[in-house]
């Protein structure tokens, strides 16, 4: 999340200016999901190449998003990713937040920190200096170096983490987040090797996202220099959001899964599922990437929005 205030005036200024269109905004839209060139962004906006270019560099200058070059069949092409879910813009002076008004409480959880799993094989882990367990055993999840994981995969399954919740016992929580970097876990890689990806809490399986596919058409941003060229590389953030009314995924709704449905209140821990159930459509396994690897320097982000009333 990018926090703004009055504290950094010329940060405040240069990123709401790149918000002031709805070119710009439109962009943002579109990189939720994946990463794009300039020249794809143009076409799925029906604008002149000048036009994004020009946008782009704006929205560079803001932080809003990141630009990598990379080769092309002629030349090189500018690849755009975002770099934050979330924009908060505080524009309060006064230090203590009065009661009515929202409070945030986040949790940052590795991915190799889960309390219990059920895998098939393909699976392993690796983390920044090489592979942890022994490939493709199951047994070698409860292994104690599983902690250690920086990217982890599993053909089917599921692994499991208990997020503990510690806001206050009278607070009301209006929306709960799940941030991650994910994809399909298929031999090697194959940008088309679909995979019914759910995501339950407390049990409540809140939505099912269908992955395209394992991606490895380039080297992940992150990745250490020791990881195979020919294996997964990166993966798509998702962002999981259950409100009082609905799940959304990337701000689209996929269910109509809501907070009174997974018991939150009075307790101060929860249960986050990640998998692919048995009787899923397309059985292609799950990838999760941790701070070194993939294009994102993040883990498992769960964020609670609350109020005090």
């Amino acid at each position: 999340m990018l926090e703004l205030s009055f504290d950094n005036p010329d940060e405040l200024v240069t990123v709401t200016h790149a918000l002031s269109t709805r070119s710009r905004v439109d962009i943002l839209r579109l990189l939720i999901s994946q990463n794009l060139n300039i020249v794809e962004i143009a076409e799925a906006l029906k604008l002149p190449v000048s036009t994004v270019a020009s946008n782009i560099k704006v929205l560079e200058a803001a932080r809003l998003i990141n630009t990598e070059l990379l080769p092309a069949s002629r030349g090189a092409m500018k690849v755009c990713s975002r770099n934050y879910d979330d924009i908060h813009i505080a524009l309060n002076l006064e230090k203590a937040i009065p009661k009515g008004d929202i409070q945030v409480y986040e949790v940052d959880m590795p991915i190799g920190h889960y309390s219990d799993c059920e895998v098939s094989p393909t699976c392993g882990m690796a983390n920044g200096e090489g592979m942890i367990i022994r490939e493709d055993e199951p047994a070698s999840f409860f292994h104690p170096k599983h902690v250690g994981a920086q990217i982890m995969w599993f053909r089917k399954g599921y692994v499991e983490y208990l997020m503990p919740l510690e806001i206050p016992r009278e607070a009301v929580i209006e929306s709960l987040e799940l941030s991650m970097e994910m994809c399909s876990e298929a031999p090697n890689y194959d940008h088309n090797w679909p995979s019914d990806i759910s995501v339950w809490i407390n049990g409540v399986e809140i939505g099912m996202w269908t992955c395209p596919g394992d991606f490895g058409d380039r080297r992940g941003k992150l990745n250490p220099a020791w990881w195979f060229e020919w294996s997964t590389q990166y993966g798509l953030l998702k962002t999981w959001r259950v409100d009082k009314n609905k799940t959304t995924l990337d701000m689209e709704k996929i269910s109509a899964v809501d907070l009174d449905q997974l018991n939150l209140q009075n307790s101060h821990k929860l249960r986050v599922r990640i998998g692919i159930k048995p009787d899923a459509v397309h059985q292609g396994g799950v990838n999760l990437f941790g701070r070194q690897f993939g294009d994102y320097d993040q883990n498992i982000k769960m964020t609670v929005h609350y109020a005090i009333h």
